[in-house]
């Protein structure tokens, strides 16, 4: 760079390795160079407007993910960063059609349709939400999360059977996660389960002892079942 200042490309690979480095703020500096040289570097918007998202700064990341699209709308990346932006700002409706701009691009986008089911649960639009998990374990059926938030989306609306039956994947999936094992002793809560229920939750105490909500729901079910032995 000290040769060539006008070497866009260099300046967007420093920006490129201080941003892999964690160094957000540096990288936005060298992103700027670089489009200061050459402004329709639709690559360089688009990862100056990731910096900015992992600085937290959602607004200017989402006009620096505009500005790519401008240049190259086909940019299924640009779609996909501003897509979560937005949702990171509860703009959900807004997120879902950058979402939809992204997977007519790019199909195969597990991530994508992934987080296009979390906007759309935000939204309350459970039965879309659910088409947009399974169409993610489509092509990745080892997405932890997917099955999880899929289960939630069960849940919603009212098909505990499914839920608990995701749930159960997911915890194939990760054993470890307190919160699908959580979430299973609600759903089987709801179905009247109350044994397995208990079980479930001790699963979830017994990876994360400082869950309240795991140990308060747990301890409710004990004090309901203890009555309903004593009659009272």
């Amino acid at each position: 760079m000290e040769i060539k200042q006008d070497d866009y490309e260099a300046w967007y690979n420093r920006g490129v390795y201080l941003s892999e480095q964690g160094r957000y703020e540096e990288s936005v500096e060298f992103y700027d160079k670089a489009l200061e040289i050459k402004p329709d570097y639709h690559e360089a918007w688009d990862n100056r407007g990731v910096s900015f998202a992992m600085l937290g700064l959602d607004e200017e990341a989402i006009a620096s993910f505009e500005k790519a699209i401008v240049i190259k709308p086909d940019l299924h990346e640009a779609w996909y960063n501003r897509g979560l932006s937005l949702g990171k700002q509860g703009r959900y409706e807004e997120s879902v059609e950058s979402y939809d701009q992204a997977l007519e691009f790019n199909p195969g986008d597990h991530e994508a349709w992934y987080n296009r089911g979390v906007s759309l649960d935000n939204l309350g639009r459970y039965e879309e939400a659910l088409t947009s998990y399974n169409k993610a374990l489509e092509i990745e059926p080892d997405e932890y999360v997917a099955w999880y938030n899929r289960g939630i989306s069960l849940d919603n609306l009212g098909r505990y059977e499914e839920a608990i039956a995701s749930y159960e994947t997911a915890i194939v999936i990760r054993p470890e996660a307190h919160e699908a094992w959580y979430n299973r002793g609600i759903s089987l809560g709801k179905q009247g389960r109350y044994e397995e229920a208990v079980e479930s939750y001790d699963k979830a105490l017994e990876i994360k002892p400082e869950d309240q909500e795991a140990l308060e729901n747990r301890k409710l079910i004990l004090k309901y079942l203890r009555a309903r032995k004593d009659g009272t």
